[in-house]
Formats: structure tokens, sequence, C-alpha cells
């Protein structure tokens, strides 16, 4: 045992000067270069297009035309105030959307009569299509804040809520089983054992509805307010201006891109103890 224990300590003296060395490259594996590709095809055609006037200006403008349209629209016209302003909107919808989801989300899975009482009035409401309600609320609320944060709050609701509930219905009832054996308290059962067990399908509906309620303020915003990225598309729609036009696509994709990321980094810290397939 001496001898062994000797050797594997020489064979570690051995290796771990290897495993000390500096890896000066290893920052690239933390890039999703094959990711970069098609984006970069896409940049390639674009700029193709515009130097062989394949396509007219007004309608796809050139990618320089696009920058200096962005400079213009932050430096002379307040795009950070705009751009404030959804963000603004979007953060507050989704906080209270998805608190208010995941409470009564959890009362109904936990309660089959807190699920009788809401179920007909939610898969009812569920159906109307948020913008829907817009012109309602705006009567109600005014062209302000309140009534866009209301409208995304409600299609961030949904998704969330339900989701919670069959996260909690879906727990395997073997574990619940053995909870019992176990003789835990419902306390400690819903504590220990459901909550645990729901909490991957909630994190899976968070990161979805926070994309949504990205993608509604746009909307949103266009349709009722003065103020906002949406407001901005389409009022660059309306006066033709393709250029300011396709700046706030690319800050709509790029802010969506950066929640959904933020979203799933977060999703992949609370489920850390979760193993799953890699692909």
């Amino acid at each position: 045992m001496t001898n062994f224990n000797i050797a594997t300590d020489a064979t570690a003296d051995l290796v771990t000067p290897e495993r000390r060395r500096p890896n000066y490259f290893g920052f690239l594996s933390h890039i999703n270069t094959i990711g970069l590709v098609l984006p970069a095809v896409i940049l390639g055609l674009w700029q193709l297009s515009a130097s062989l006037s394949w396509i007219p200006p007004v309608f796809l403008p050139a990618p320089l035309t696009v920058v200096n349209a962005f400079w213009t629209m932050l430096s002379r016209q307040n795009l950070h105030v705009d751009f404030i302003e959804s963000i603004s909107i979007v953060s507050q919808s989704f906080i209270y959307g998805s608190l208010v989801a995941v409470a009564l989300g959890i009362a109904a899975g936990l309660s089959s009569k807190v699920e009788r009482f809401f179920g007909p009035t939610f898969d009812t409401i569920r159906h109307i299509p948020g913008i829907a309600w817009l012109p309602l609320i705006v009567l109600w609320l005014g062209i302000g804040a309140p009534a866009k944060i209301l409208v995304i709050a409600k299609s961030v609701f949904f998704p969330v809520f339900l989701n919670t509930l069959q996260g909690i219905r879906n727990v395997d009832k073997n574990h619940i089983e053995l909870a019992r054996v176990l003789t835990l308290t419902r306390w400690q059962l819903i504590r220990k054992v459901v909550l645990p067990a729901a909490v991957p399908s909630i994190m899976v509906s968070l990161r979805y509805s926070a994309g949504l309620a990205w993608a509604l303020v746009v909307v949103a915003e266009g349709l009722s307010g003065l103020h906002g990225i949406g407001f901005l598309i389409f009022r660059a729609q309306g006066l033709l201006l393709t250029d300011q036009l396709v700046v706030c696509m690319v800050i709509i994709g790029l802010v969506g891109f950066a929640i959904d990321r933020g979203m799933y980094a977060l999703q992949k810290r609370v489920l850390r103890w979760k193993q799953g397939f890699d692909g």
C-alpha cells in the first residue's frame, strides 16, 4: 500500500506542472464561434446587396448608413430615453405578472379547490389576446405606461401560471409516497419535495415570458404611445426612414437576445443541482 501511494504521489508530481501550464487561449472556449457564422454571412450578403444595388436603399439601406442613423438617433433624438422607457415598462410588467402568476400557480397547484375557483375565468381570459385588451384599457388608463404595463403583465401571467400549476401537478407520485413514509409534515413536503420538483418548469416559463414581454412592448408602444422603441419603429415606418427602422429592429433583436441569455444563465444557476442531457 505504501509503494502504491509513493508511486501515485510521484505520478502526481509529474503531471502537476503540465496541468498548471497557463492556457492562453482558454477564453476562446467560452465564445460560441459557430454561432457567429450565420450572422457574419447575413451581414456580408447585406453589404454585398447594398454595394451592388440589388435592393434600393429605401427598402434596405447599407450597414454603414444604419450605423450613421444609430449615432444620429443617439446623439440628437434621445434614443436612450426611449430605450429606458421601454425597458422600464418591460421590467415592471414582467415582475408584476410573474410574481402574481407564481403565487396563484402554487396556490392552484396545491389546492384543487383554488384551481376550480380560478380555472373557468382564467381559461376564458387567457384566450383573449393582450393586444385586444389594449383599446379598452387605454380608455380606462390613457396611453401612458400603466396601460401598457397591464396589457403586458397579463400576457406574462398565463404562461407562468400554467407552467407553475403543471410543474406542481407533475411531481413524481413516488416522491410523494416516500415523503409520507418518512412522515414529513405538509409544509416539509411542499418545501423539500413539491416546490423543488416544480422549479424547472417555473424557470422555463419565466425565461419564455421575459422574451415575450420585450416583444409585446414594441407592439403596445407602437399602437398607443409617444415614447419607446415601439413608437420609434412605427414612426420610422410612417416616414419611410428605413435606416432608423433597421436601427430599431437591430436593437430589439440584440436586447431580446441579451434578455434570453440572462434568463438562461439565471436558470442554470438556480438549477445547478439538476443534471440533464447536454446534447
